[in-house]
């Protein structure tokens, strides 16, 4: 059985046998292009040359000309991508685009993933993810770089690039989704204007099957934040790097991200437009070993942390200026891990476990008697609403759903009840949005584990409606703790990649 597959995925890789064409099996124009688009292959030089008009490749309905094979199985697409000098007396439009695609038909509206080089610089993983869905992406604010790749690992699209001529490189572009086999796999080009004809040159294209994995790995962790704009929900890599880093939180101002990695904080600037700036320590004064639950007060004063007190094996709640420094104990109750502020500043919500029991409670910021509010199940990531209610993560009916109760524990609801396991619900600070870590059902039913292929979801307290902002490979760290940009426009979260050690 499984030498058949692979015979079968290698005569899908082989190159056609349509000699003009080179490695492709056809030439189609997708969606409205006028006039006709086209595709040459030069043996010699080994290089495509396709031409296209086409108004975008982008939200519901795409328009460009596709050079493609049919295919299955896992691939390795590689190319080196130009546009030559223009052929029209107008400037070229900034966003047309030369693409690596992999597509689940050929239909305007299909599913697909591409990675998409812009004649402005701008380089983005752009994905459909299903027929007739909105158009997202993974932009990266870097030059246009001289050799793409596209690569298929089960259901997982990444992005490599090299940008001047150094061996290709991950950039933290990647995104889970499944296509059925067979599937369209090519180059493409839209002028990304109906009116004008554009011209793009692939050279050096290779089609390969990946090679395996083997060896030792390491983790890498990609910090993004993405919009929640329906119409553009597009999503921009800050920072890429090996390690494991989790919890991003958003300061006041919106000039920085804080993350934890290796039991410390860490300050990352936001530069304009968003990228990462070099990292800054967070201080926390003698709390050491700190974890991925923490987040700034309602006043922008203040920042509560998840750290060992001296001497302390387990976390407590702590709290320190929000500019870092010397850390006031707040709880009393190893392990005790934070989550959420009150409206007005005066009660921290946080989940300790007693006697291996996983329960919320809360306690007042100046000090003071300690609430226990849920007794039954397993119950973690409380956080308040503007009304002084919270909502949290709970396996009480049998799955982990997101419930809701009053600031005494009292009038519970049960908000989600579908197919998933979900976690960590976070309000948006207008009040209108609940995000959360949605696992597939029984993977995450008492824990929440890394590296597993899981969804942000968001859900309008407004009317109910529940879409998924992104898929992605994550679980904790991704999303532990307050998420929102203060503006709330935007969520940030970590998502992570086992890659072979160089």
């Amino acid at each position: 059985m499984r030498a058949s597959f692979f015979l079968a995925a290698a005569l899908a890789l082989a190159p056609a046998a349509a000699g003009d064409l080179g490695l492709f099996a056809g030439q189609t124009d997708v969606g409205s292009v006028s006039p006709p688009g086209s595709a040459a292959y030069d043996k010699a030089s080994q290089s495509y040359t396709l031409t296209a008009a086409g108004a975008n490749l982008w939200a519901k309905e795409d328009a460009f000309h596709f050079l493609w094979k049919r295919a299955s199985g896992d691939f390795v697409l590689t190319a080196d991508i130009a546009f030559p000098p223009k052929s029209y007396a107008h400037d070229p439009n900034p966003h047309r685009k030369a693409v690596l695609m992999i597509r689940q038909d050929l239909d305007a509206d299909s599913a697909y993933v591409d990675a998409a080089p812009h004649g402005a610089g701008l380089t983005a993983l752009q994905y459909r993810p299903e027929k007739g869905a909105a158009t997202q992406d993974i932009e990266l604010n870097i030059d246009f770089p001289k050799t793409v790749r596209l690569e298929k690992r089960g259901d997982v699209l990444t992005l490599y690039l090299s940008e001047h001529g150094e061996a290709l490189h991950q950039v933290g572009a990647s995104i889970r989704q499944h296509f059925a086999e067979p599937f369209y796999l090519g180059i493409g080009l839209t002028a990304h204007d109906a009116a004008t004809t554009d011209k793009v040159v692939f050279s050096h294209v290779t089609l390969e099957q990946p090679a395996p994995i083997t060896g030792k790995l390491t983790t890498w962790s990609t910090l993004q934040v993405v919009k929640i704009d329906e119409g553009a929900p597009t999503a921009t890599v800050i920072e890429s790097r090996p390690g494991i880093y989790e919890s991003p939180n958003f300061a006041p101002d919106m000039k920085s991200i804080l993350i934890n990695e290796n039991g410390r904080f860490f300050r990352i600037p936001l530069l304009g437009p968003l990228a990462g700036g070099p990292r800054q320590d967070f201080s926390t004064g003698e709390a050491s070993g700190c974890w991925g639950e923490h987040g700034f007060s309602p006043d922008g004063k203040a920042y509560a942390v998840s750290c060992n007190a001296p001497g302390e094996s387990g976390p407590d709640v702590h709290i320190v200026p929000a500019t870092g420094g010397a850390a006031r104990r707040l709880t009393q109750q190893p392990i005790s891990f934070f989550h959420g502020w009150s409206p007005d500043g005066n009660t921290i919500a946080f989940t300790s476990i007693l006697a291996g029991h996983e329960d919320i409670y809360t306690v007042p910021v100046a000090g003071g008697p300690v609430k226990h509010l849920t007794t039954e199940a397993l119950n973690d990531g409380a956080e308040f609403a503007a009304d002084g209610s919270l909502y949290f993560n709970s396996n009480r009916s049998g799955s982990m759903q997101i419930w809701h109760m009053q600031a005494d524990g009292t009038g519970l609801e049960q908000i989600t009840k579908d197919e998933f396991d979900n976690w960590y619900p976070h309000l948006s600070p207008d009040g209108k949005w609940l995000v959360m870590l949605s696992y597939d059902k029984g993977v995450a039913t008492a824990s929440h584990p890394m590296n597993q292929p899981v969804a942000l979801r968001l859900r309008s307290l407004v009317d109910g409606k529940m879409r998924v902002l992104v898929r992605l490979v994550g679980g904790q760290g991704t999303l532990d703790s307050p998420c929102w940009s203060p503006d709330s426009k935007l969520v940030g979260f970590v998502s992570y990649q086992d890659l072979p050690t160089p």
